[in-house]
């Protein structure tokens, strides 16, 4: 038995969560079929990962990866069989797929590779430095009382002291 919720509340109660509800939305409507073909998402360094998809039968030319912003779609449509051609027995599967995951922010397709039916996609997160976060150095003693007078107006004297400073 299948049960849906209603999360309109929580729209009415959150700024900024859109994107979290609407995913949790589309994942109480998930078919019963969406988890294939099979994948792994394994981490392999700080900021890279991996996913392999077991996508037994299909060829470079019918599979399809396209990132758009943070979502990374992978489509794989099997070509008809050709004339004269007739199978007894099917059971690699040839149905045809489309597989969305969603990215965190800044998170790019480095490559792709397609060998004995495992289909790799190689991911890395490429942080720009602006919004990397960097360290402030404090000042303490003397140089924070350097920097005090470095930042401190001009005086400008009146009179004798005028004369007395030039």
């Amino acid at each position: 038995m299948r049960t849906t919720f209603d999360l309109s509340p929580l729209y009415r109660s959150t700024i900024g969560f859109d994107r979290l509800f609407d995913m949790l939305d589309q994942v109480s409507r998930v078919e019963p079929m969406t988890n294939w073909p099979p994948y792994n998402i394994e981490k392999t360094g700080e900021d890279e990962y991996r996913i392999s998809m077991a996508v037994a039968g299909f060829t470079r030319d019918e599979i399809e990866l396209v990132q758009q912003e943070s979502t990374l779609t992978v489509t794989g449509q099997k070509r008809a069989e050709p004339e004269g051609v007739q199978v007894l027995h099917r059971g690699i599967a040839t149905r045809a797929f489309k597989q969305s995951f969603s990215l965190a922010d800044h998170v790019k397709v480095t490559g792709a590779d397609l060998d004995n039916g495992l289909l790799t996609i190689a991911l890395k997160r490429e942080v720009p430095e602006e919004l990397k976060p960097r360290r402030i150095e404090i000042a303490t003693g003397s140089a924070a009382k350097a920097l005090a007078q470095d930042n401190q107006p001009p005086q400008i004297g009146h009179g004798s002291q005028a004369k007395e400073a030039a």
